[in-house]
């Protein structure tokens, strides 16, 4: 199981802020968001993110 780096109450900032300013808003936009968070704090490529975070 991945650890995720936002909390419930600041992902939901996040997201009202990512919507309001016409942020796509797909299903797994979350999981989206973290694997960015994943690969600054890792410095893995793309291609080695777990795939819990998606393509």
């Amino acid at each position: 199981m991945l650890r995720l780096l936002l909390s419930d109450e600041r992902w939901s900032k996040l997201r009202e802020m990512l919507l309001h300013n016409a942020i796509y808003n797909k299903r797994d936009l979350r999981m989206t968001v973290e694997g960015m968070l994943y690969r600054m704090r890792t410095g893995w490529p793309w291609r080695d993110l777990p795939k819990a975070f998606g393509k």
